[in-house]
């Protein structure tokens, strides 16, 4: 089966899903494009369509086709309003932020052909937990062409002893910016948002810190999976094949990467953790990189997110 990552590039230790190009630090912009294969263009061609045998092809004019400009590969049909955000964009966005505010730079691909591309930063902020459970900031900036995902900005935390990802959520709202397709990309403007979104790092150090410090008791612990997992009974299932809830379950008692560090044994932190390990590493898909799509973008992100509001509400 093809990969869903088209190409990947990326520096350090090699990402959990095993794919990419391994590139040194601080590498210009120009390295990054050409090793993320994000060095070529989203082009633009009109709708056509032919009634029938022997009849001349015509247009349709309120539709519009995108394809590489390398490959010639059709990526999806837009309306003619559609605004394209060209993968060149995605990588420029963060030439300021690493040449004079001090992000580097760590990951940067294609998913689904070209139809998805992004780029993660860190951003120089972290905060550590009880047992030296380290945690880092990162912005990430995706964007598609087939209608699936705005062009968005997220302030994102990954927990060093498991790369588990996790939106940061702030108090009264997410800590993403998002940009339809309707409205033209502006990369000043989207800093200047996320900016306000990252000066709130410490807001959700310390509501991690609460987590950490939350102990839990059995029945909350069940009523916690329950909310996530509807088919969740309260007890393991008794066939050999484990169910989603089950593999979750077992990482929160203590198979987890971390589960065992004084921020996460017997915590809402470790629930938390549990929940994001079995999407980002555990969960079954059809390849790693159908995980890493659906753990940032898709179902799998949106389960992080509920999880993230139920063990907050733990603590409210």
């Amino acid at each position: 089966m093809a990969h869903l990552v088209e190409t990947m590039a990326y520096v350090g230790a090699t990402p959990w899903h095993g794919l990419g190009n391994q590139l040194t630090l601080n590498q210009p912009i120009e390295v990054w494009a050409q090793q993320a294969g994000m060095n070529w263009n989203i082009q633009e061609a009109p709708v056509c369509f032919s009634p029938g045998k022997r009849k001349a092809v015509l247009p349709f004019p309120d539709n519009k086709v995108l394809f590489r400009s390398d490959t010639q590969a059709p990526l999806s049909v837009v309306s003619k309003r559609f605004k394209v955000v060209q993968p060149r964009e995605i990588l420029e966005f963060y030439r300021d932020l690493t040449e004079v505010s001090g992000f580097k730079l760590e990951a940067a691909g294609v998913l689904k052909g070209g139809r998805k591309l992004w780029a993660l930063a860190r951003t120089g902020e972290s905060f550590v937990l009880k047992g030296n459970d380290v945690n880092h900031a990162y912005v990430l900036l995706a964007t598609g062409c087939d209608g699936t995902l705005a062009t968005t900005a997220l302030l994102t935390s990954v927990r060093v002893v498991c790369n588990n990802t996790l939106a940061v959520a702030l108090r009264g709202g997410s800590g993403a910016v998002k940009v339809p397709h309707s409205t033209r990309f502006d990369a000043r403007q989207v800093k200047e948002q996320l900016g306000i979104s990252v000066s709130a790092w410490d807001d959700f150090m310390y509501r991690m810190k609460a987590l950490s410090e939350r102990k839990m008791k059995h029945a909350e612990v069940e009523r916690y999976f329950a909310s996530l997992f509807p088919d969740f009974s309260g007890k393991r299932t008794s066939t050999s094949r484990e169910t989603p809830v089950d593999k979750a379950l077992a990482l929160y008692e203590g198979n987890g990467k971390g589960a065992q560090l004084a921020s996460s044994k017997g915590t809402a932190f470790g629930l938390l953790n549990a929940v994001t390990q079995f999407v980002d590493h555990e969960r079954r898909a059809r390849s790693s990189d159908h995980r890493l799509d659906s753990a940032w973008f898709g179902q799998g992100a949106t389960l992080k997110q509920k999880a993230l509001e139920s063990a907050l509400a733990l603590i409210a």
